[in-house]
């Protein structure tokens, strides 16, 4: 091994990671679960020695036992028999939807740690893994740029929810609680600090302003007298929005709107499942429209103006990091600036980073230290990747209030796992909860202290330690940085320039047969493709003809799964989130009629999306390029189907 070139060895180390697409690595996730389930055994039986099994051995003959394990085994059985009509993630033949192949290590500490069966509520329940679940949200601090020593005032927060979903509900609450609180002062009437003039201002006040004014009010209330503690606590208290709820709060202060959430038209539908849940609404959502499948920053600043024009409150500004359906990277740098232009003219509001896709591939911009890459150094090894765009983005996240990641995304560890980051720790106070019977004693000052009574500030009660175990496992054998996680990223974005320079070749060998484009440059490893057969001018006909081809690329569960050869998936382009500009230029390059665009029906253009996870599309070892075969697979069908 210690012959071979850099480049080779970093490959080798990276077949390490994956049981494989032909289960290659079965012996070392064997070995792996074997010894750790038998030293969880050892554990048990010497907690305490003394104590007599409770299980005799002699048990196993018995006819009830072995009728049980009979009963078991069958059980398994036939749930292992239908799993195997399971869609095949671990394949490179799947390219659909975000999820592939597990991490061993993620896998391996998981499994290792589901026996302690660990409750990450607080240290009572999870002595051991709510600490590493507060060292992942340090480490994805330091992936993001934000500051993760917590020695520092303020330090940075994470944590793990169930998804991304949570994670951005966690987003709306955080931002919310914080927006409100000044506005809770000013009417409890606290004395001694500087206050906002009125309830507009304190209403709108910057995420950073608002934090020092409750870093103010929590070192004027520690200094109190034991009796004016408890007053002034309670008086706040009363005020509190999350007291009162969205109508008493918003019927006491009249002269504030209920605030809104921007996004653009792209962003995934839990912020409207959010909106809904924290009880301010749908109708609070206004979504944005999008340039070339980017956030477009004139139509941001645009409403920004119209918001502080009609004095309404904004709550959160949302910038994508690799959209759902089409893994494009938004302007995050541009919505930060913009953040802070408004927030020097009286119009506050946080900014979110939904990076439930993308996140992970911030280690592709991070050095060693933590500090950022040139986006030449990045760009070493890519044809086109980083744009100066997404370069831009990526390096503007340490600026940003709060971001969503998903693990169980790219970085490749079972679901679900999700997690949420905020800039400044701080503002949790905020979130906090008490409850006797699990959290003792009053939230201690030191960082990881408090935050082992995790179950405090986070939406979740019961939640796995064991998720936090593969987490925190899984960034320290591969840290997050261009020489660890990174590199696993960087072969996800090489097979997606692989795709893009392939779906242009298959274009024009094609031509004949069928009209096809890739829509938009990709940003990340995510590649759709628009198709339409030639001489065809019906946007009607030209969907039926994807979604036909769709159909022989997802599974069916009463066909064997060996009966399908590859596996995408299928998203639409609609004319509201692309513009009429960029609909006219898709539709007239595959040669459709715009005039055909409309109706209940064929309101939009199906196309096809490929995720590019899997790190063994271009198989180096064999010589195959999964790519290649996806696209001659693709060409059969499109002729059988044409004809």
């Amino acid at each position: 091994m210690s012959s071979l070139p850099a480049p080779e060895r970093s490959r080798y180390a990276l077949d390490a990671c994956f049981l494989g697409p032909y289960g290659e690595n079965d012996a070392l996730l064997e070995k792996l679960v074997v010894e750790f389930l038998r030293d969880h055994v050892y554990w048990r039986r010497n907690f305490h020695p003394e104590d007599p099994p409770a299980i005799p051995t002699h048990a196993q003959h018995d006819p009830g036992y072995q009728d049980f394990e009979a009963r078991l085994r069958r059980e398994l059985h036939q749930l292992s028999a239908a799993l195997k009509k399971s869609v095949p993630f671990h394949s490179p033949r799947y390219m659909g939807h975000m999820v592939s192949d597990l991490l061993i290590p993620g896998l391996a500490a998981q499994i290792l740690t589901l026996p302690y069966n660990p409750n990450n509520v607080s240290e009572d329940a999870a002595p051991v893994t709510v600490d590493l679940e507060v060292q992942v949200g340090l480490q994805l601090a330091r992936m993001l740029g934000y500051p993760h020593d917590p020695v520092q005032p303020d330090c940075a927060f994470g944590h793990l929810t169930s998804g991304g979903t949570l994670a951005n509900y966690q987003a709306l609450r955080l931002a919310l609680a914080l927006k409100a609180f000044p506005v809770a002062l000013r009417a409890a009437g606290v004395p001694d600090i500087a206050l906002p003039d009125d309830d507009w201002t304190a209403f709108n006040l910057a995420p950073s302003a608002g934090i020092d004014l409750l870093d103010r009010w929590q070192a004027w209330l520690a200094a109190q007298p034991v009796a004016a503690h408890r007053h002034w606590h309670a008086q706040v208290e009363a005020q509190r929005l999350e007291h009162l709820g969205i109508a008493d709060f918003f019927t006491t202060h009249t002269q504030l709107k209920v605030p809104q959430v921007l996004a653009p038209i792209t962003a995934h539908y839990s912020w409207s499942k959010g909106l809904k849940l924290l009880g301010l609404g749908r109708k609070q959502l206004q979504l944005l429209p999008e340039r070339g499948m980017r956030l477009d920053l004139d139509a941001l600043q645009d409403t920004l103006e119209t918001c502080e024009r009609t004095r309404q409150p904004v709550l959160l500004a949302v910038a994508v990091l690799g959209t759902t359906e089409y893994g494009t990277i938004d302007p995050v740098d541009g919505v930060v600036d913009a953040r802070d232009r408004f927030a020097a003219r009286g119009l506050g509001f946080g900014v979110h980073v939904d990076g439930a896709w993308g996140g992970y591939l911030a280690t592709l911009f991070r050095n060693e230290d933590g500090s950022l890459r040139s986006r030449d150094e990045v760009g070493a090894g890519f044809n086109m990747f980083p744009s100066t765009e997404v370069h831009a983005a990526f390096g503007a996240l340490g600026r940003t209030d709060s971001v969503t990641v998903d693990p169980h995304k790219l970085g490749y560890l079972p679901y679900g796992s999700g997690a949420f980051i905020c800039r400044d720790h701080r503002a949790t106070a905020l979130l906090g909860e008490a409850a006797d019977y699990v959290f003792h004693d009053a939230t201690p000052a030191n960082y990881l202290a408090r935050y082992r009574n995790l179950g405090q500030f986070i939406p979740e009660g019961s939640k796995p330690g064991a998720t936090a175990a593969a987490a925190y496992v899984t960034h320290k054998v591969l840290p997050l940085h261009h020489d660890g996680f990174g590199r696993l990223q960087a072969q996800t974005v090489v097979a997606a320039e692989a795709f893009d320079t392939r779906a242009r070749q298959f274009a024009g060998e094609v031509a004949s047969l069928c009209r096809v484009l890739v829509p938009f440059t990709p940003d990340s490893n995510l590649v759709c493709l628009a198709l339409n057969p030639t001489g065809n001018r019906d946007l009607g006909s030209a969907n039926a003809f994807v979604r036909r081809l769709h159909d022989e690329l997802r599974s069916d569960p009463r066909q064997p799964i060996q009966s399908r050869e590859f596996f995408g998936s299928v998203t639409t382009l609609r004319p509201e989130a692309l513009g009429d500009t960029e609909m006219q230029r898709i539709l007239l390059a595959l040669e459709i009629d715009p005039a055909t665009l409309g109706g209940d029906n064929d309101d939009r253009l199906v196309i096809l999306r490929h995720t590019l996870m899997n790190p063994y599309l271009l198989d180096r070892e064999n010589g195959i390029s999964y790519i290649d075969r996806y696209f001659d697979y693709l060409a059969r069908r499109m002729l059988a189907l044409l004809a």
